[in-house]
Parts: C-alpha cells; structure tokens; sequence
C-alpha cells in the first residue's frame, strides 16, 4: 500500500560511507536516528536502562555525555550492555576520548580545535584508529570560536562552516577520515544556510540537528521545519531531534520525521483526521489510545482512522488497515483497502489493534520466508 510516485522521490546528497560501531552512516545506507541519554553516566545501571528504552523506540546509536573522569571509570560496562553503538560526548578534555575509546566507545563526539595542541589531536586519532572510532565535528552556534565571532560579529553561516572546515583540517593533517559533521543552531534559518552550504562544500556523512529546539510540541515543529527542509532537499545521513522531553521521544520524532518524508519507516504509520462533528467516533481519544497501544509494533504498516465517510473511504483504500465512522456506533473496517466488516463502538479499539498486530505478524513471516528462500 506504500508505492513510490515520482512526484515524491527525493534524491539524497552523495556522500562518501563511514562506520559507527556495526551502522554506516553516509553513502546508500538508510538514515539513521541518534538520541542522547540524560542521566548521570556516573550511575551505570540508571544509564543502560535509558539506554534500553530508547533502543526499544528505534534509536540506532545514542550518545552519551562523558564530561569527568568518573564519568568513564565504568564506561565499558554501558558500551558492553549497549546493542546499539555508542557515541562518547567528551566536552573539551582529550583524555575523556582516550578513555571512552579505549572502552568502547563507537565515536567521538569532541571538536579537534578546542581540546588544545596539536599533539592532543595525534593523541585522540592514535586512539580512535587503535579502537576503530569514528569522530563526529560537532560545531555550535553557541560556542563558536572567539576569533570567528570577532571576524564575522555574529554567528553566521559562514562562520558556522569555516569552523567545520577548520576541524576537518586538523583530523585530516592526521591522516583521519571516518568523520561526520554538524553545523547545528537554535535558529533554523541559521542552521539550514550552514548546512546546504557545508553540503556543497564536503562530501563527508552530514549529522543533522536544530539544536535547542525547544518542548516536545515546539521543539518538533522547530525540528521539523529545519531538518524536514534539508532532508527533503536530499541533505543529512544521521539525525538526532534535540527535545526538552525524555530521549526515547526524540527518537520517536525523529522516526515520524523520516516516515513522512518517504525516507524511512517503521512501525506503524498513522492517516487521521483532526476530528469534526461528523465524527461517528471520538478520533481524538481513539487516535492517541492506538498510537500508544502500537508503540511496540516495528513493521512498517499504515493504518487511517477517519470520523465519517467523507474522506474516509478514499484514505482507507491507501492504507493497509482502514476505520471510518459509521452511525448507530457501527464504523467500517477496511482491510488491503477494501471494505470488509463493520465493528461497533464499544469493541473498536481492541479491535483495531489485533488487526494491526496480526497484519505485522503476517508482513513479518513474509519477510522471513523471503530472506530464507534468498539464503
């Protein structure tokens, strides 16, 4: 039910592959979904957990914040616990990178020029390459370098890619390339005319982030805007949505983001109306009772929930599963597209949400019998 027009294929920025732990990044691999955990990583047990939730969301590396040296005395136990790679935050002390990479750290998330000499830089590259690191440039507009600020008066585009070029510079001087790079800023526009600008100008992996973005509903919508026009242009190869809300919702952001773009799916992408008074049923409720009740499903599938029969009809036939709402309680189910049963109010939620469960079951035995003839 998810065939591809052309009118909606979007032809991605060619980028040269680097590796993260086991996930590409760049090139013709999918794009992935960061996140970063907000507990102490000091509390082991409390990090892996978060770390656990957001794997359960989808998220294909997170980050995690590595600021003091306690903070990596026990950070092989989270690498080692970890399914997903993880990317070591280490602020602006080299010898964090050393630690986190020399504990299992997938990348680095660390800016060559703000961790001191030239022999610092030779330092942390020896121990990435030693420990098969990747390094992610994370340049900000909020902590630009003094002598950029003073040349260009504000945070601008071309400072925020001068700074980025100025950090690629020193990793390659050292003969190291598995990098990515962020120009980020709580500006859209800022960070959008960073980021088309760098894209013209690398062919490195492109992370891609509003940082600062905001709560969950405005941080979205910021988030959406900024990173939604890059990735519709074809720019960006790994992106983490920057919320004030819990990470496994920034993951869940950032997998809708990707799903309405054509770009990526999983789970279960939902078609429903903003709701009318020609609803047969209360959407608004029955839509957020089944988006919660089928956060655990991991195939791809669609399903619409449309109040009437005015645009019903015509979404339900688009997707794999359909309601519409019908009168006297009684709402039609559309299944492939195609009417098939009615179902009354009081039984509806439950029923949906076995249809969609046994549709994934169904789509995942097919994929499976699939990849075993193909063996």
């Amino acid at each position: 039910m998810n065939s591809i027009r052309p009118w909606r294929t979007i032809e991605r920025r060619k980028s040269r592959q680097i590796m993260v732990g086991n996930v590409p990044v760049g090139g013709d691999a999918p794009i992935t979904v960061q996140t970063m955990t907000n507990t102490p990583t000091e509390d082991v047990r409390a990090t892996i957990d978060q770390i656990r939730r957001c794997e359960d969301a989808g998220a294909d590396i997170i980050r995690v914040s590595c600021p003091t040296a306690e903070s990596t005395a026990n950070f092989d136990q989270i690498t080692r616990a970890a399914s997903i790679p993880i990317v070591a935050d280490i602020h602006f002390h080299y010898k964090r990178a050393l630690e986190a990479a020399d504990k299992g750290a997938a990348c680095l998330r660390i800016n060559p020029g703000n961790i001191g000499s030239s022999q610092r830089v030779a330092e942390v590259v020896r121990a990435a390459k030693a420990n098969g690191c990747a390094i992610r440039i994370g340049v900000n507009a909020g902590s630009l370098e003094r002598d950029l600020l003073e040349k260009y008066g504000e945070p601008c585009p071309e400072a925020l890619i001068e700074s980025a070029l100025d950090h690629i510079k020193l990793l390659q001087d050292h003969d190291f390339h598995e990098f990515k790079v962020a120009v980020k800023a709580s500006d859209v526009f800022l960070a959008v005319a960073a980021y088309h600008g760098l894209a013209e100008t690398v062919d490195c992996p492109l992370h891609l982030g509003i940082t600062e973005a905001g709560g969950l509903i405005g941080g979205t919508v910021k988030s959406s805007i900024g990173m939604g026009s890059l990735l519709w242009a074809g720019i960006g190869d790994t992106i983490r949505v920057s919320l004030s809300a819990e990470p496994e919702q920034e993951v869940r952001v950032g997998f809708e983001m990707l799903k309405a773009l054509g770009l990526r799916t999983r789970g279960v992408r939902v078609v429903s109306c903003p709701s009318c008074s020609r609803q047969g049923f209360d959407v608004i409720r029955t839509v957020e009772a089944l988006e919660k009740r089928l956060e655990h499903i991991k195939t791809p599938l669609s399903l619409s929930v449309l109040g009437c029969v005015v645009n019903g009809p015509g979404e339900a036939r688009e997707t794999d599963i359909g309601l519409t709402g019908g009168g006297n309680g009684k709402h039609m189910v559309y299944l492939s597209g195609v009417k098939d049963h009615h179902i009354e109010s009081d039984a509806m939620l439950d029923h949906i949400v076995s249809l969609v469960e046994k549709k994934a079951a169904e789509l995942d035995a097919e994929a499976a019998a699939l990849s075993e003839a193909a063996a």
